[in-house]
């Protein structure tokens, strides 16, 4: 029987960020970015900064913002260590922007790459103004 969705969690040393059944995720990887749909095979992958967008099962988007971490990917969920993350998600301009602002410290603290913090930024904000 194929499964439809896969269990989705993301962790940081300060708490869960995200744990819920998902469509599909797309990582950040250090290769590139990736996507994970249920029935993947196995591996582990080191994470860079960037957008891990999650497809939920009710067809809405979630983002969030990491600054580096470990995914270890199996056929029927996805665990993400991050070591930093902001959740960006809301339902007014309000919310998303105190999250992108967020999201900018945490970047701007992993790394000095203003061409990578600009991309992911330009990246989280094209798709906040989908979420609305």
């Amino acid at each position: 029987m194929e499964t439809k969705s896969i269990k989705l969690s993301i962790v940081t040393p300060y708490g869960e960020i995200f744990n819920d059944n998902i469509k599909s995720v797309n990582l950040p990887g250090v290769e590139g970015e990736f996507g994970i749909l249920p029935g993947h095979c196995d591996f582990l992958s080191l994470l860079k900064v960037g957008v891990i967008e999650i497809d939920r099962e009710d067809g809405k988007k979630e983002l969030v913002a990491i600054n580096w971490g470990y995914a270890e990917i199996s056929s029927t969920k996805v665990d993400i260590l991050a070591n930093g993350a902001v959740c960006i998600n809301g339902d007014n301009d309000s919310d998303i922007s105190k999250a992108l602002n967020n999201a900018k410290l945490l970047l701007e603290e992993a790394t000095s790459d203003k061409i990578a913090i600009s991309s992911v930024l330009s990246k989280i904000e094209t798709s906040a103004k989908q979420m609305l």
